[in-house]
Order: structure tokens, then sequence, then C-alpha cells
């Protein structure tokens, strides 16, 4: 199974944090998954850590990331060909692309976005309260 993580899935699995939920850990932790951090999601985080909304260091996120076999997605032409075709369901362009990766890349979201449903990406809910 492929997996897309979504910035806060990332950010709580790095963190070994108990808001992620069992389903979530155990998939993301099986070796037979690979499992994807976006550079969508460390865009994210540059853009939050710069306007003081997040204590983070994208680039030691990444290097985190790496180090625990995560492998790191790039943002690809069929990765914005899939965000052109999107509904406009929501305002929030992170996660817009991040979904559209998710379809490209024919990986299940992993998040706690009430909006992903809505554009068809197989997701997993990934506190037990989404």
């Amino acid at each position: 199974m492929k997996l897309l993580l979504d910035t806060h899935a990332l950010l709580w699995w790095l963190n070994d944090s108990p808001r992620l939920n069992g389903k979530a850990h155990d998939l993301i932790g099986d070796p037979e998954n690979v499992v994807y951090a976006s550079i969508v999601s460390l865009w994210e985080i540059a853009v939050k850590a710069r306007i003081g909304k997040l204590d983070a260091d994208p680039a030691l996120i990444a290097r985190k990331a790496m180090d625990g076999g995560l492998e790191l997605l790039g943002i690809l032409l069929t990765h914005l060909t899939t965000l052109k075709s999107l509904p406009d369901h929501h305002r929030d362009p992170f996660d817009h692309l991040l979904i559209a990766q998710a379809i490209a890349e024919d990986a299940t979201f992993v998040s706690n976005d009430r909006h992903a449903v809505r554009y068809g990406v197989r997701h997993i809910a990934c506190t037990s309260s989404a």
C-alpha cells in the first residue's frame, strides 16, 4: 500500500504523538507500505514557521523523515495536472496539492482533513475523532 501523509500526520508520526491513532500508526510503521512525505508539507511547514504559527525546521523534518524510512515526494507535472482538475471544496492550497499528489500517485491520504473524502481520494483518518 502507498500512503501520503498530510502535514499534521507527518509531524505527529515524527514526534510519536499520541494524537495519531493506532490504525494510522500501524500502517505508517508497516515496512511493506511505501510512505511518502511530500515537499508540499515541508513548504507548508516553512510558511507556517516564517509567520510564527509553527516552531519547526523543514530541513530537519525532511532529514528525520528520510532517516525514518519515509520517501520524499516532489511536485511533478502529473500532480499539477491532477490539481487543475480538482473541484474547489475548500480553500487550503496545501491540502489541494497533497490530495492531487495522492490521487496521481494512487496513494491513500492519511489525514484528518474532513474535506478529503469530497475529492474522491482514498483516505484514512489519523485520529479517532476525525
